[in-house]
């Protein structure tokens, strides 16, 4: 048999499984984000240089909402959104739904629990559940628990200018564009920090029926039997080293 009639009576191999492609929505905004964050990184290198004021931050800040995460200026955001007798620097809507509070410090200005505190007390005075902390370089995401006692989760934590792949900006800031708020990507986030936090991981390891697992396996192994209140103290002192 030839080489030619080899190649006809064998088995094709298959074709690996095409990878999803993204939604057209997705694809979209990243697009966007790309183009942004190479549009504005110049502009804000600059303005660190030169130190400039709150105002010039927001005006920048003002165009990235809009050009990067895709805004509408008119219908979308609302500067200067009044919070019973205060004001935050910017109330970000979807859909006519108020999302998001957005609090601008100066370009040069470190964030810092202070001014989360700040945005912190605007959310839960008007009830908003996600707090934008910005200097234009540095975003930070923040949840705001409904429930008492108050919890406040850091969600998203990027900065333009920072060492990040432009990708790994991408992949952190597309759940903050309006594409990503309109499709609930924010909430997949913050539910995933949440679930595999150290707390979270913490609960599980002490839990009854890991506890109980692994004083059997300790058992199994050392031939030492401990009761589940030993483990569990061995475990929390693991933990807590760690």
């Amino acid at each position: 048999m030839n080489a030619t009639e080899q190649a006809a009576g064998s088995p094709q191999a298959e074709a690996p499984p095409a990878k999803p492609s993204r939604p057209k929505w997705e694809a979209n905004a990243r697009d966007r984000l790309r183009a942004g964050i190479r549009k504005f990184s110049k502009p804000l290198a600059d303005m660190i240089a030169r130190d400039v004021n709150e105002a010039d931050t927001r005006l920048l800040i003002t165009d990235f909402l809009c050009e990067a995460l895709g805004y509408d200026k008119y219908s979308d955001l609302t500067a200067e959104f009044a919070i019973k007798g205060d004001f935050a620097d910017y109330g970000l809507r979807v859909d006519k739904q108020l999302e998001a509070l957005i609090e601008v410090k100066r370009v040069t200005t470190k964030l810092s629990p202070k001014h989360l505190r700040q945005v912190e007390d605007y959310g839960v005075r008007e009830g908003v559940e996600w707090l934008i902390l910005t200097n234009g370089a540095h975003w930070q995401v923040y949840h705001l628990g409904a429930t008492m006692p108050m919890t406040v989760d850091l969600v998203i934590d990027v900065d333009i200018l920072g060492p990040d792949h432009p990708s790994r900006k991408i992949d952190q800031l597309l759940p903050v564009t309006r594409e990503g708020m309109k499709h609930g990507l924010i909430d997949g986030v913050w539910k995933a920090k949440r679930a595999t936090s150290p707390k979270a991981i913490a609960k599980v390891l002490t839990s009854p029926a890991v506890i109980t697992a692994v004083r059997k396996e300790l058992r199994r192994q050392t031939q030492y039997a401990a009761d589940d209140a030993e483990v569990l103290a061995l475990v929390q002192g693991v933990i807590c080293a760690e």
